[in-house]
């Protein structure tokens, strides 16, 4: 029987069912579905943290943008700029907006608030929430589209004129008066949460360009949206002039990014020790397999099997153990997982793979490095 023969036929043997040594074959059998079970709840956890986050991220971010361009000198932005990116990146859509805070004022109750100036027929088309508020509806000159607590703190349903107090003053007689404009509310939105619920408001371009005495055709800057804006704001980078700037949605929230990602690696931390604990089981099962077979082992030894060959005996019993155990978890599914937010990346993937492979290869290598320190001589004298 030649070297490669006596190891598979060893490990075959010593993965059967041993009558008189059941609990061997439970404990395998324990580490089989610790690392099973290990793997298939370190792989549902982090598709559901991903999954979840990118939920969160588009509840959250619902109303910001995934690339902004802005200014970065008093030369500003304007319709030229928003042609040339258009046709630089077909791909892109394009949205330019003018900004402003205000204060909403309605008999004695007042607010402070953002008024976004856009193109409502562009802004809808990367802004799915404006995009339902504004459905059927022609918004027209100093008409309001408000955030759902606007319209409810100030009963808007009921009277929906609502005055705006810009922060632009104007010159009357010896003092500077601030700028106010009568809107009318046509329509609100319900984004889900209350930052933006309570402060956003959307009119049209050129009615918050005549309020502000904003030249044609300027703008504070372009919203963009993107498919893949982590690959796409470098390209747009390197074209845009020097008096133009982009960033991200990911940039502008840079702590909470950073706490979401640290809370995924601690949770792969934590279940990566759910499988370092069920190797354990593997460790076990071949330390009693190693002292059953004392006898076995110096007897093959004395008849010319190496050390190498039993050390790769055990090790490939360990590796067959935890590597079924690891493919039975990789393929397994559970039932309902299919309702909830999965979204498991190739780097995750790779990442729980390789580390449930590393610790099971280091749980089988001790025991097969044990098996090789047998004393031959004096356990086939004792034994």
């Amino acid at each position: 029987m030649g070297k490669k023969s006596l190891v598979t036929y060893l490990v075959k043997k010593y993965l059967r069912f041993d009558k008189s040594q059941p609990f061997i074959t439970v404990s395998a059998l324990f580490a089989f579905l610790g690392v099973s079970i290990g793997l298939m709840v370190l792989i549902i956890a982090m598709a559901i943290m991903n999954g979840t986050s990118q939920e969160f991220q588009k509840k959250l971010f619902a109303m910001n943008y995934p690339i902004t361009i802005v200014p970065t000198s008093p030369k500003g932005v304007d319709t030229f700029d928003v042609q040339v990116l258009q046709k630089k990146f077909p791909h892109l859509i394009a949205s330019p907006y003018i900004s402003s805070q205000v204060i909403i004022k309605k008999g004695d109750q007042m607010e402070g608030g953002l008024l976004f100036g856009v193109d409502f027929e562009q802004e809808a088309k990367i802004n799915e929430i404006l995009a339902k508020a504004i459905k059927d509806k022609k918004i027209k000159d100093f008409e309001l589209i408000v955030g759902k607590d606007i319209k409810n703190s100030f009963f808007l349903e009921e009277d929906p004129k609502v005055t705006l107090i810009f922060t632009q003053n104007q010159p009357g007689g010896f003092t500077l008066i601030p700028t106010m404009k009568r809107f009318k509310y046509v329509g609100d939105f319900n984004s889900g949460l209350q930052a933006y619920d309570k402060v956003y408001m959307y009119a049209t371009l050129d009615s918050l360009s005549k309020v502000l005495k904003i030249k044609d055709n300027k703008y504070d800057g372009i919203h963009v949206y993107s498919n893949n804006p982590f690959e796409d704001i470098k390209k747009i980078r390197d074209f845009l002039p020097s008096y133009l700037s982009a960033v991200g949605w990911w940039q502008l929230n840079g702590n909470l990014m950073a706490a979401m990602e640290m809370e995924k690696k601690a949770l792969f931390v934590v279940l990566m020790l759910i499988i370092l604990v069920a190797s354990l089981n593997i460790i076990s099962s071949l330390m009693m397999t190693v002292m059953n077979r004392r006898r076995e082992i110096a007897l093959l030894l004395s008849l010319g099997a190496t050390k190498k060959d039993i050390k790769k005996t055990f090790f490939y019993l360990g590796s067959t153990i935890g590597g079924a155990g690891i493919i039975f978890g990789t393929f397994a599914d559970v039932y309902g997982t299919t309702k909830l937010p999965l979204d498991l990346l190739a780097s995750d993937f790779i990442s729980i793979i390789v580390g449930a492979v590393v610790i099971v290869l280091l749980s089988s290598f001790y025991p097969a490095k044990k098996a090789t320190q047998i004393d031959v001589l004096s356990t086939l004298r004792n034994e």
